[in-house]
């Protein structure tokens, strides 16, 4: 599972369980985050012991593109099996703030800075 664009790329990764986010996430609407909404719920769909998201190299993402793994942090947290890790850069300032705030959402997630 792939998806390629211009500015950004989502790739999940079966044999960790990890869906890695590279470049700027800047869609207008929240209507253009379906494809990846799709991807991030096949892979929860999969139902793995843990899902990692790896953050490490999305420089941005704006409100929209945090609303969207929210939502998707939820789900997962509804499905009590199913573990969540976010990791994120010391690099990049707004991963500091904003990912942090998925731990309210789903108290047992582990995230780290590297």
């Amino acid at each position: 599972m792939e998806i390629k664009t211009e500015d950004y790329g989502i790739c999940y990764d079966p044999s960790t369980a990890t869906v890695s986010f590279i470049g700027s996430l800047r869609l207008s609407r929240p209507q253009e985050y379906a494809p990846i909404v799709q991807l991030l719920e096949e892979v929860a769909d999969l139902a793995p012991a843990k899902i990692t998201l790896n953050l490490q190299q999305l420089e941005f993402l704006n409100s929209s593109g945090i609303n969207m793994l929210s939502k998707f942090i939820i789900a997962v947290r509804k499905k009590a099996r199913v573990q969540m890790a976010v990791q994120g850069s010391q690099c990049i300032a707004w991963q500091g703030k904003s990912v942090k705030n998925f731990q309210r959402l789903m108290p047992s997630l582990q995230f780290e800075l590297l």
